[in-house]
């Protein structure tokens, strides 16, 4: 049975809920628009919910934003839309074209208490601050770029996925 999620902004303006197979906050996020709009450390953690399971209140409070990126020279807009609270500035959730089933709540979102990782995996790192310092060690992958293992076959090979 998949997981529960109570989300919220800082400001309580935005609460939302979903179910999620996949509530293991184990991916960082180390791409320059996840640590600008929400990355802190130097990483944000996104984790996968089920679209159709989001509900939203204080929807009036939820802000739109697609980052300008760009490509060869020319400015595009990306076609991820980045959810946040226009109130506090809260990084929400992501929501993409190409996964209309999905959607991928930031983990520093969520208020429900998520399941510990067994293991870090470190994305983007191409991209990354050279201020931060990665963690290394067994229990630590890196990629400069996204892994070919999503979100949802990294749970199914763990036996985390909750269906």
């Amino acid at each position: 049975m998949p997981m529960n999620l109570e989300g919220s902004c800082q400001c309580g303006a935005v609460r939302f809920t979903l179910a999620s197979h996949a509530p293991v906050p184990y991916q960082r996020c180390y791409c320059t628009i996840c640590r600008k709009t929400a990355g802190t450390g130097g990483f944000a953690i996104n984790i996968g919910g089920i679209a159709a399971s989001l509900q939203v209140a204080g929807a009036e409070a939820v802000g739109v934003f697609r980052a300008a990126l760009d490509r060869d020279g020319a400015t595009v807009r990306s076609t991820e839309r980045r959810h946040y609270c226009t109130r506090c500035g809260t990084a929400l959730w992501i929501t993409d074209p190409g996964a209309p089933d999905s959607v991928f709540p930031f983990a520093s979102a969520i208020d429900t208490a998520l399941p510990a990782p067994p293991e870090q995996v470190h994305i983007m790192l191409a991209h990354k601050a050279p201020w931060v310092t990665v963690p290394e060690g067994p229990e630590h992958r890196h990629f400069n770029d996204f892994p070919e293992e999503t979100i949802a076959d990294w749970h199914k090979a763990r036996d985390l996925w909750m269906d």
